[in-house]
């Protein structure tokens, strides 16, 4: 699935939140497994992003109509998509907020990153249709304490 409504939410250990509606086809799945692996897609798969979210999981295989590959996970079930920049492997952390919120607190347990490039565009769904491009950057690297990095 996709997913445009997500937040950080702690460092250590690493938290991630999201808002899942009952009514998708991942919700159930979600909240049987307890995992999930969240992929981070760079701009050159918008496209395939905003064709997966059109569809629906229970009438389609996503990998195989949009050529995706998946790879395995080395802590949960979930597969990796290949093709995406990042991945985080995810168990779930806090189940108290899913019936009332269809909100979903997930404990990253692996992250695979990509080495290349350095700096990516990946893309985070604004809504509306419109996304934003990550990539352009600024460092203050010094001014910061050493503790703090």
């Amino acid at each position: 699935m996709t997913m445009g409504w997500h937040m950080m939410l702690g460092f250590s250990p690493a938290l991630f939140g999201c808002y899942i509606w009952d009514e998708n086809h991942s919700y159930e799945m979600l909240r049987r497994s307890r995992a999930c692996v969240i992929n981070l897609p760079t701009v050159d798969l918008i496209d395939t992003v905003v064709s997966i979210g059109n569809c629906h999981g229970n009438q389609v295989d996503k990998f195989a109509q949009f050529g995706l590959t998946a790879r395995p996970a080395t802590k949960v079930k979930a597969p990796l998509i290949a093709e995406c920049y990042a991945n985080f492997e995810c168990r779930l952390h806090e189940d108290r907020m899913i019936q009332s919120y269809g909100l979903f607190i997930w404990e990253v347990v692996k992250a695979h990153v990509a080495v290349s490039p350095k700096r990516p565009q990946t893309i985070h769904y604004r809504g509306d249709g419109e996304f934003m491009l990550s990539g352009g950057w600024l460092s203050r690297r010094g001014h910061f304490k050493s503790e703090n990095l």
